[in-house]
């Protein structure tokens, strides 16, 4: 086992919040584990490099269930219920199953048309606007997910400024007790939300999640139900956002992309997997505890719920998987990044975010044949916290 200093990545402020791939580099070529001290105040390991991340990813032994965190680490669960992102398997086996049906490629492709009409829409009111410029993260990054999974789930009555108030606090803020009051005002909502749908069932996946079982008679519990509300609400929204925001920003930061993607519309999938891999909105995923030893490249991270963190941002810019992997280009293979993590906690919703960035930056780019960003991009103001990666704002014009 390997010593080393604690690296006190809350200690870089803004320069961190801002580019943190200079930082993980530089970790990188001294090894693929590091003791962290994160924004949030906890002490970490944190997992860096392509490899050795998509290892971990997949390796079980790191518990993604809070019963097994150390006392010791003063981190507590947000999100309330039983969710997949907190369950190991078999437990995480059976949740999944119950809900991926609902989340099939096929059955999100279905989709497409009602996912461009709610672009269409928000871009008509968008572009109506006589100054020419805007927010899109308020335009169009935020509506348009938003939209999509409050229709998806049956909640079209939300409301949504208040609920991404509640949305951005738990999953950026560095003030547990902050983001403790909002956990327990979201609880509060989705609880009634729940109880609507038991009384009054509609044609949508959360009356459907409530009311039905599988071939065995099994259906989901009360605890398990809150879980998947926040899981689906919060994360059904949350990395779209930042992935069209990101993208977007990426593109107009290279315009040579930028030119190439106008010049051959066909590029666009491969263009949202770059982005995935280049900017994607999850830099680290959900925590890991440790319920034994594990050796990783010749350091030894201990057992007994020590909190591990993988740098999924810094594996999908290594330059042992990716040549030339600072360097944007939506014609590359990006096929293989880790945006979505890797194992049996691959994100359920990944073809839902594609279609939603695809359609979003393809209208966009359509519409606005003259779009660019209305300001310094150094003066951006990014998201706090080591989970989601993106602009809090991005003004842009046309």
């Amino acid at each position: 086992m390997t010593t080393e200093a604690i690296v006190d990545l809350g200690a870089l402020g803004e320069r961190f919040t801002r580019d943190p791939f200079p930082v993980y580099a530089d970790l990188r070529a001294r090894g693929p584990v590091h003791r962290v001290r994160i924004p949030e105040g906890s002490l970490a390991w944190l997992v860096v490099g392509y490899e050795e991340g998509r290892a971990a990813l997949a390796d079980q032994r790191f518990s993604k269930e809070w019963r097994n965190a150390s006392p010791a680490l003063g981190v507590g669960q947000v999100a309330s219920g039983t969710s997949m992102l907190s369950s190991d398997a078999p437990a995480h086996t059976r949740l999944r199953k119950l809900v991926a049906r609902e989340f099939t490629s096929r059955r999100m492709q279905q989709l497409v048309p009602r996912v461009q009409q709610m672009t269409d829409e928000l871009l008509d009111t968008m572009l109506a606007r006589p100054d020419r410029r805007t927010d899109l993260v308020e335009s169009l990054s935020f509506p348009l997910p938003m939209s999509v999974i409050c229709e998806l789930l049956g909640v079209p009555f939300l409301d949504r400024q208040v609920f991404r108030e509640w949305s951005n606090t738990v999953v950026s803020s560095l003030d547990a007790e902050v983001r403790r009051d909002a956990t327990v005002q979201m609880s509060g909502f989705l609880a009634g939300l729940l109880d609507d749908k038991r009384e009054q069932p509609g044609d949508d996946l959360m009356s459907a999640l409530i009311h039905t079982a599988d071939e065995e008679g099994d259906r989901l519990s009360a605890g398990e139900l809150m879980g998947m509300a926040w899981l689906l609400l919060v994360a059904g929204h949350e990395t779209t956002v930042n992935l069209i925001s990101n993208g977007v920003l990426a593109l107009l930061a290279h315009p040579d992309q930028l030119a190439a993607l106008r010049a051959d519309f066909v590029l666009i999938d491969n263009a949202v997997e770059e982005m995935l891999r280049w900017a994607g909105p999850v830099e680290t995923p959900t925590y890991r505890f440790t319920t034994e030893a594990i050796d990783i490249g010749g350091t030894v991270i201990p057992g007994g719920g020590e909190l591990v963190l993988v740098a999924m941002s810094d594996a999908n810019r290594d330059p042992d998987r990716y040549p030339d992997a600072d360097r944007f280009d939506i014609t590359r293979d990006a096929r293989g990044h880790l945006a979505f993590g890797h194992g049996i906690h691959f994100c359920l919703g990944a073809p839902l975010a594609r279609i939603e960035a695809a359609v979003a930056v393809r209208s966009l780019l359509e519409r606005c044949p003259e779009l660019a960003l209305d300001g310094d991009p150094a003066e951006l103001t990014w998201r706090t916290g080591m989970l989601i990666r993106g602009p809090e704002g991005l003004p842009v014009r046309w």
